[in-house]
């Protein structure tokens, strides 16, 4: 291993105070592709992926990733230090600009195998598994959990994650202010069963920095808007949002402004859309399907003229037999239609 690099969660100015969520499904390559168009500063992760499929599977298929995403952190789910450390390591040398372990993934396959959320019980477990890591890479390797599962009170239960992977070395805690419900919920159910607890979050981000190492703590949960994110970051180093980034990731063009005090104006969904067009035809040229990308960027006209014909389009016509590029190019030219009628006015009809 190289020798260990300042944490960019311990550098002034550079730690990340924006994130989008891993989403299983959802923060693939081609999503986080077209999420790196909208922000140059969020930080984007990876869906989870198992050690096991890591060591075992197609690592160029799981772990390739576009140079123009960094800063994009890797998500582990696993439980094992020794083989999370080896999985870490090989993220590390694919490029990945941070390692991140899952401890707060609530569903039955997770379950299954030890890890995600139900390792809020094992603190010291997760301990071990952060050390490893620490010793196997010199990128910033970070936690996201839950404040608690099922009937853990979450005061004690967030404290004793928190001290074990601190003590054990790592860069920064992500904590999704609702427990996880492993008895009872669907993992769809427990997106809003039981209800928040931001301030089990600023209790344990004002302890932590009044501590002798500080450590980043960053928010994940509920949060709907640029606007309710920014009025948050008095009270955490970061924020992080999930289905709202997905499902209107038009709202990313604002984050490098609002968050990181960027001058240049925010991106454009139409030249977003523009872009996407030539990512989706050098993909194509390596077999991806078109509907494989658009699936992505169904919200990105969202609450705007025409933005139901573009849903629209790219899911229907992104399916058919020899779909390319041109799909995109027939949904926005419906967009712009659909703007400059409005523009005109009823007058115009």
């Amino acid at each position: 291993m190289s020798a260990e690099k300042p944490s960019a969660y311990r550098v002034a100015g550079t730690a990340p105070a924006f994130a989008v969520a891993p989403m299983i499904d959802w923060t693939d390559r081609h999503c986080r592709f077209f999420h790196r168009l909208l922000s140059r500063r969020a930080l984007l992760y990876t869906e989870m992926i198992t050690t096991p499929a890591i060591l075992h599977g197609d690592r160029a298929r799981l772990l390739g990733f576009s140079a123009a995403e960094h800063p994009v952190a890797l998500q582990l789910g696993g439980s094992q230090p020794e083989a999370l450390a080896l999985a870490a390591r090989i993220g590390a040398d694919f490029g990945y600009d941070e390692i991140n372990l899952n401890v707060g993934c609530p569903s039955d396959r997770v379950q299954d195998g030890r890890f995600g959320a139900c390792l809020m019980a094992e603190p010291a477990l997760v301990g071990d598994c952060v050390a490893a890591m620490k010793a196997a890479v010199a990128i910033p390797v970070t936690v996201k959990c839950r404040i608690g599962i099922d009937d853990q009170d979450p005061g004690p239960a967030l404290d004793a994650l928190a001290d074990a992977v601190v003590a054990a070395g790592a860069d920064a805690l992500w904590v999704h202010a609702r427990k996880a419900w492993l008895r009872g919920l669907s993992p769809k159910e427990n997106r809003t069963i039981p209800p928040l607890d931001y301030d089990r979050v600023f209790r344990l981000r004002a302890r932590l920095a009044a501590g002798p190492r500080p450590v980043f703590v960053g928010l994940n949960g509920g949060i709907g808007s640029l606007e309710e994110a920014r009025a948050l970051m008095d009270r955490v180093d970061g924020v992080m949002l999930g289905r709202a980034a997905y499902q209107t990731p038009a709202l990313l063009a604002g984050v490098d402004r609002a968050f990181y005090s960027e001058a240049e104006p925010p991106a454009a969904p139409e030249a977003v859309a523009g872009a996407m067009m030539d990512y989706i035809a050098a993909e194509g040229a390596r077999g991806v399907p078109v509907a494989a990308i658009a699936r992505h960027m169904l919200g990105l006209f969202a609450g705007q003229p025409g933005a139901r014909a573009w849903r629209r389009i790219l899911t229907v016509e992104s399916h058919r037999p020899g779909a390319d590029a041109a799909v995109v190019a027939e949904a926005l030219d419906v967009v712009r239609a659909a703007a400059a009628a409005r523009a005109a006015g009823p007058e115009a009809a």
